[in-house]
């Protein structure tokens, strides 16, 4: 018997989705769009993130292309974090999605 290939079709809506979604992970890529950061000022700037899932949203977005992971070769050991290009065009969308949000929530005061 024959095996079947079946091709699976990606939605890219789904695909960008999937690389955003997770609790912290808006929240990381909005405040990185103010510059550069440690993960200790991460750990300062998002209400109660714990560090073992802090990073592992970071190593996710790094995965996706949206982060860029400098390592330092220091004592104590030194990262800093930046956005991709591809960060900076998400940048882009998350401030229309807020623009769009600010509108719902109007609408939903009225």
């Amino acid at each position: 018997m024959q095996k079947q290939i079946i091709e699976a079709k990606v939605c890219p809506l789904e695909y960008a989705v999937k690389a955003i979604s997770g609790k912290w992970k808006i929240p990381i890529i909005w405040r990185i769009n103010e510059g550069e950061k440690r993960p200790s000022e991460f750990l300062r700037g998002i209400a109660t993130v714990d560090r073992r899932v802090l990073n592992q949203q970071l190593k996710e977005l790094e995965e996706a292309g949206i982060l860029f992971k400098q390592r330092f070769d220091e004592v104590p050991p030194r990262v800093e974090y930046t956005l991709t290009p591809m960060g900076i065009q998400l940048v882009d969308v998350l401030k229309q999605l807020n623009a769009w949000g600010c509108c719902l929530l109007e609408q939903h005061n009225k």
